[in-house]
């Protein structure tokens, strides 16, 4: 299915902003989500106290993923047709940027790729709270790094005192314009946040982790998880493309992650449209209603500081009021533009220029 396809995301960040400790939290607590990463890097690096060879290629089994460490970005299409396969059976593929990578050229990478099992997954950018200052006398790029990303992780916010904490907070939100900004210690962000965790069979959602219970018994203010909201909404009655659209267009900051499926009613009533939004980048995936199922538009929204009712009243108003707001097939182009041409041709028949926005 065309909305199963595998969400590609690129961690960056300075040199110890806390890249690989978050991305060794991943690996540890997305119990059942089988993680593909590719490190964008020479030499060793060690995950969990296992030292990776960086040899081109090499592979290497982890708990819940695998390992491929590249030393040449440029063959990127070259590593992602060997982690997409069906064999590696991944959920999630993340890019660990080098500390003085150019975040900007990995994304335009991966939303160039041609790889039609993969699709963009955000870029990530993790600042360490008590060097920020500094690293942006050292690193004049900082602000162009976080103003491109989709999320920004503010770590090691235990390593400093409130205010300082908050100043960095309001700094980086103020230089990251629309994008999420989320404080956590040790990397330790939910899973959630970034791709949907696969919880293993017999397990409930939302226990525990072990790494969980160890912090339990630990002052809580020392140990802080990443703050976000998560809001669902289900309706039976038919959106309108174009105040959904508007709605999209204009979506608030903060507000990272948006999936589900969309009745277009009258506009579309052939098609259920799968949609997949995170930061700037949109798409579309039309695909018949499946058989006997209830036509009903299901969204999830995933951010930090976003306002709940009034996303809730805003959805609310893109619903179709009646027969004399039925939308016609016009009202569905402003959606076709984000929908890749094959797919467009294929299940809808439409004709004209199809493509996915770009962040950049």
């Amino acid at each position: 299915m065309s909305t199963q396809q595998i969400p590609v995301v690129v961690l960056s960040g300075f040199l110890g902003s806390g890249k690989t400790t978050l991305l060794n939290h991943l690996l540890r607590s997305a119990r059942g989500t089988r993680i593909g990463v590719m490190v964008n890097d020479f030499g060793d690096i060690g995950i969990d106290a296992m030292t990776v060879a960086g040899q081109v290629g090499s592979t290497v089994s982890l708990g819940n993923g695998c390992l491929c460490c590249a030393v040449d970005v440029s063959e990127l299409d070259e590593y992602l047709e060997v982690l997409t396969r069906p064999s590696a059976r991944l959920d999630v593929i993340v890019i660990e940027a080098s500390g003085l990578a150019e975040p900007q050229e990995l994304v335009r990478m991966v939303l160039a790729s041609e790889n039609e099992r993969t699709v963009y997954g955000g870029l990530v950018q993790v600042v360490d709270a008590a060097e920020f200052s500094a690293t942006r006398e050292r690193h004049p790029e900082t602000d162009r790094h976080l103003a491109l990303a989709d999320l920004v992780v503010v770590n090691k916010s235990d390593r400093v005192g409130k205010r300082e904490l908050d100043a960095v907070h309001a700094t980086v939100t103020g230089l990251a314009g629309r994008a999420a900004v989320i404080r956590t210690a040790h990397g330790r962000i939910d899973p959630e946040v970034l791709f949907d965790r696969v919880v293993p069979e017999g397990e409930i959602e939302g226990q525990m982790s072990i790494e969980d219970l160890l912090y339990a018994d630990e002052d809580a203010a020392a140990h802080p998880h990443a703050a976000y909201e998560t809001l669902s909404l289900a309706t039976g009655t038919a959106l309108h493309p174009r105040r959904l659209m508007e709605f999209l267009d204009s979506r608030p900051q903060g507000l990272y992650r948006l999936k589900g499926f969309v009745d277009f009613g009258a506009a579309d009533p052939v098609n259920r449209y799968g949609v997949h939004a995170v930061g700037r980048f949109l798409r579309f995936y039309p695909e018949p209603w499946p058989e006997g199922q209830e036509r009903l538009s299901q969204l999830v929204l995933i951010g930090s500081g976003i306002d709940a009712e009034a996303l809730r009243k805003e959805l609310a108003g893109c619903e179709v009021t009646g027969p004399q707001d039925a939308p016609d097939e016009r009202a569905l182009w402003g959606v076709l533009r984000y929908v890749r041409r094959n797919e467009a041709e294929e299940d809808s028949g439409a004709e004209g220029l199809f493509a996915a926005s770009d962040p950049a």
